[in-house]
């Protein structure tokens, strides 16, 4: 089974060696040149993707738009995505020790913003590198949310790893 990666967690690129990708900082934030009209109504947030090379050798990195799809609440509706606001890694060189860092504005109702997904296909030195998919959200809005650590209620993604999985460990189960 398929199992998409957490917020803040770097993922390998096998065809690469040394190369590795990281979708972090999901967090609620206003764009820097203002707010696109089409957005009327919706709660603005932005996200990271980074780059780093651990290998011996540089390579040619392109995360432009279209490599990145942004997906929201429960059904995956997709985001409306600043591209002026956003900044994209477009013909860049990261050479061995190195990152490259692109930043995504995006715009989705607040209520979905507890689901969000994040896919990510990165093209380096003119190939396609394999889609890969994080999952994370912002602020979950729960009376609970007080009570609980962040992150622990019941209708976060912790939780529902969690019942999964104790439920793939019970003798029975299929």
């Amino acid at each position: 089974m398929y199992e998409p990666n957490v917020v803040g967690d770097w993922q390998e690129c096998e065809e690469h060696a040394g190369l590795r990708v990281r979708v972090h900082r999901l967090e609620a934030a206003e764009p820097p040149r203002g707010r696109d009209d089409a957005a009327a109504g919706l709660t603005y947030f932005s996200v990271r993707v980074t780059v780093e090379n651990r290998g011996a050798r540089h390579y040619g990195i392109h995360l432009e738009d279209g490599q990145i799809d942004v997906r929201v609440g429960p059904d995956g509706e997709g985001a409306f995505i600043d591209w002026r606001n956003s900044q994209f890694i477009e013909g860049f060189d990261v050479y061995p020790l190195r990152r490259a860092t692109a930043v995504v504005y995006a715009a989705a109702p607040e209520a979905a913003l507890t689901h969000v997904d994040v896919q990510v296909q990165l093209r380096v030195d003119d190939e396609w590198a394999d889609r890969r998919l994080w999952a994370g959200g912002i602020g979950a809005v729960e009376p609970t949310a007080a009570a609980a650590p962040a992150g622990t209620g019941q209708g976060s993604l912790a939780h529902q790893v969690s019942a999964f999985l104790r439920d793939q460990a019970e003798p029975g189960s299929a």
